[in-house]
């Protein structure tokens, strides 16, 4: 079936299917590292490119395809690529756009691995990193130089929620040459499509939105043209960064109910932050969703909802960000994001807390900043529990 022109709800549960040979209902898994040729000739045309099948599971394999080429629809993209980990992905795109005497300009706010690796691993390989505020487009343009090769952008930024404008950035990079990548795990592609703004890659941990179970962890890459996926896709098989089968069998599964997951709970998540806003020991509330966000109109205008992260400062600082993480009950205290559950963190005592204060600040991790994950619970649930932990401050 062309599935093409389908709604999105609909690809959600149809692209990338294939029928088998026994007319299984959904994608089976095919837990197997390789695969038997039928004759020399066979083997031959499949390792030239003559003709279309499957050799290796690091190569390819048919339950990973699928997954990659619903993705691929999703982002209305050419191919999408699978991979280990959200990191895989990372490291990925690096290997493959970047080499030695290269420069990349990168969102100063982003996944913090994401920015370490660069600063711990590519720069020992004489890769350069420059990190701004791109939610400043003057800022973007400042920092690209001759050698800059690669635009890495993440919106909604993690933790700060800062937005990037994906076309205007877009623009700015592809008029000095630069390939855009749009790291598009807070929105999945339910909420925000970059491709469809001028990117070049999307980006994604399927452990968030996209899988939505808190039960695996995974990356995916989907490229808007041919040229950059080859790119991808060869680097991606030789450092061996593929996903597993059964992986890919649980993020097909999760996927088909993403847009029922991110409906419910940003419609939680709008509550949750107005009813922050109004409370006395809050100071500020980061949420796409509130006419306050300081980028509301941007919000808007490229994303189809506001998600279902929120962003927001105790006046307290640092005390009142661990007095509010030690008595949460039904917020689960722990990283990530996009399952069903809620998560809490508080950055500065957790996941920043090896950076020094003025580390933290120059990246607006502040002591009080605390980041709460929406999940599906009940929203009097969610709301009750934020207020009896924060009484206790």
């Amino acid at each position: 079936m062309d599935t093409k022109n389908l709604g999105f709800d609909s690809k959600l549960i149809h692209a990338g299917d294939f029928e088998d040979a026994f007319g299984s209902a959904v994608t089976p898994i095919y837990q197997t590292s390789t695969f038997a040729f039928r004759d020399s000739k066979h083997g031959a045309d499949l390792f030239a490119g003559r003709e279309k099948g499957f050799i290796y599971t690091r190569i390819g394999n048919p339950t990973i395809d699928a997954l990659e080429n619903k993705l691929a629809e999703l982002e209305n993209g050419y191919r999408g690529i699978a991979l280990a980990s959200g990191m895989a992905a990372v490291t990925t795109v690096y290997m493959a756009l970047l080499a030695q005497g290269d420069h990349i300009v990168c969102t100063s706010a982003v996944y913090g691995p994401s920015r370490g690796v660069l600063e711990s691993h590519f720069a020992k390989f004489g890769v350069e990193s420059s990190f701004v505020d791109t939610s400043k487009l003057e800022e973007i343009e400042k920092a690209i130089k001759s050698n800059t090769k690669v635009l890495y952008l993440e919106t909604p930024a993690n933790p700060t929620i800062a937005l990037v404008d994906i076309k205007k950035a877009s623009e700015i990079a592809h008029k000095h040459g630069l390939i855009v990548v749009v790291d598009n795990t807070f929105c999945s592609p339910y909420l925000q499509r970059p491709l469809d703004l001028g990117a070049d890659v999307a980006l994604h941990s399927l452990t968030k939105f996209i899988n939505g179970h808190a039960d695996i962890v995974g990356g995916a890459l989907v490229a808007k043209d041919e040229e950059v996926y080859n790119k991808l896709r060869k680097t991606m098989v030789y450092m061996g960064g593929n996903m597993d089968p059964h992986q890919a069998y649980m993020v097909i599964r999760g996927v088909k109910t993403m847009s029922l997951r991110i409906d419910r709970a940003q419609e939680s998540s709008m509550k949750v932050a107005e009813y922050l806003e109004n409370h006395p020991k809050v100071e500020w509330v980061k949420y796409p969703g509130l006419k306050s966000f300081p980028q509301y109109e941007l919000a808007q205008e490229q994303m189809d909802g506001p998600g279902a992260m929120i962003s927001f400062e105790l006046k307290g600082g640092y005390e009142a960000g661990t007095t509010l993480m030690d008595n949460v009950k039904l917020a689960l205290l722990a990283v990530s994001l996009g399952g069903v559950e809620t998560l809490i963190q508080h950055p500065a005592s957790m996941t920043h807390a090896g950076l020094s204060k003025e580390a933290r600040l120059e990246a607006d991790i502040t002591d009080g900043l605390v980041r709460f994950a929406l999940g599906i619970e009940n929203v009097e649930d969610i709301i009750a529990d934020l207020d009896q932990a924060l009484a206790k401050i």
